[in-house]
């Protein structure tokens, strides 16, 4: 990949990470980290009995059983999909795109990992048809595809994958025998949860599929890094677990015992922790509503945000006004619209995309930068879009896609 190595722009060092809420720390959550900041025996690798208790409390609310001893915890989704990757062995597929943070692994392990195209209607789900010519190449050129990585709400492309399409793809994962990895991440980020069907994998086919849950989607704040894995049932679940196990230890991956005591609390959805969640799935919905109205009307093309923090947006239309910019990649995109907009646009290359495509994500947590008052305000106020702060923010994105919508125009050749 030109131009992203190896000072400044190098797909892994300089891979954009997960997208922030932009909102100050829920002072429930303050209140038990510092409590347990005079702990200092470490955390059993994989987390410790009350962490992996939390863990499989919060998956019975949701339909997936689970055994604390089926659980694994780790600082971070990145430790526990490195595990994954390397316990299962063979070939990794992920969709194109994808969250920026999957594939470097496999490759870090000497793996392949092969892009599967996705839908038109949604991300994070390949599609089934293209899986299986996908599964039935790489055997033929002798290689090993066994893992499979998707998400059904999904970064970058903040859709949720529809049942129907979710259905198709694991049965067709099951049949060319591979195990699914779900990463489950922005599950509790959706926009409209009343009128939107979320559907886990791991509730299909529950004896192939490693579920994994990063709590800086809608638990806790990115700089206090947890994750835990869901792992089946049955004899290949303990092998797996044991495995993964062997490879956290080989890494000491634990998560600190602060972080495990506000991770259990959080797990456990006590009133503070779900009433900021929702009240956050509500803010962001309506950035990424506005946002997403914003580069439409421009001309560019993004499928409308579904989940969490983010959109991902196709500037093709917009290219003489990009060209006449000098802007002729992902890579040159990223580095205008980060300058134009005062806020982080990683390219779509970071996430498995063509270079020459010219598509970028946006976070909308980026819009509700301010003090810790202001950024507080967003989630009580009425109507948190004309705050002050926000309001600025967002006319600064609409005048910079407006303005590559006039130069679009200027440039079109004539009829």
């Amino acid at each position: 990949m030109r131009r992203t190595a190896p000072e400044g722009h190098g797909p892994v060092r300089f891979g954009p990470p997960l997208p922030e809420d932009g909102l100050p720390v829920l002072p429930e959550l303050s209140a038990v980290l510092a409590a347990a900041a005079s702990r200092g025996d470490p955390e059993p690798v994989g987390g410790g009995p009350a962490l992996r208790e939390a863990a499989c409390g919060y998956w019975d609310r949701r339909g997936l059983h689970c055994r604390p001893d089926r659980v694994a915890a780790a600082p971070g989704s990145h430790g526990l999909l490195l595990a994954l990757t390397a316990a299962l062995g063979g070939d990794v597929l992920v969709p194109r795109p994808c969250a920026a943070w999957w594939a470097p692994y496999a490759r870090l392990l000497g793996r392949p990992a092969f892009q599967v195209p996705t839908p038109p209607e949604s991300g994070g789900v390949p599609d089934p048809y293209a899986l299986l010519e996908t599964v039935r190449r790489v055997r033929a050129e002798g290689g090993d595809p066994r893992l499979l990585v998707l998400s059904v709400a999904d970064d970058p492309t903040a859709t949720v994958a529809p049942p129907e399409l979710l259905h198709e793809t694991v049965e067709a994962a099951q049949g060319a025998g591979l195990h699914l990895v779900s990463d489950e991440t922005w599950r509790d980020t959706l926009h409209d949860p009343q009128d939107t069907v979320l559907l886990s994998p791991a509730e299909m086919v529950p004896d192939r599929v490693t579920v994994l849950t990063d709590l800086a989607g809608a638990l806790l704040p990115p700089g206090w890094p947890a994750a835990v894995a869901r792992f089946p049932a049955g004899e290949d679940g303990d092998g797996l677990h044991a495995r993964v196990l062997d490879v956290l230890t080989a890494l000491d991956a634990r998560v600190a015992a602060p972080v495990a005591a506000a991770a259990a609390y959080a797990l456990g959805e006590p009133e503070p922790v779900s009433a900021r969640v929702a009240r956050t799935a509500r803010l962001h919905a309506l950035l990424a509503a506005e946002a997403h109205s914003a580069v439409v009307a421009a001309g560019a093309l993004a499928r409308p945000p579904r989940s969490g923090r983010h959109l991902y947006v196709d500037l093709a239309p917009l290219r003489p006004a990009l060209s006449a910019h000098g802007v002729g990649d992902a890579q040159e995109l990223e580095d205008f619209l980060t300058a134009r907009l005062g806020m982080p646009a990683p390219g779509g290359h970071r996430f498995g995309d063509d270079l020459e495509a010219p598509r970028v994500r946006l976070s909308t947590g980026a819009l509700v930068a301010g003090s810790d008052t202001e950024r507080a305000a967003c989630l009580t106020s009425p109507t948190p879009l004309e705050l002050p702060h926000v309001h600025r923010a967002l006319i600064q994105l609409k005048s910079v896609f407006d303005d590559l919508r006039d130069d679009a125009q200027r440039w079109e050749p004539p009829r």
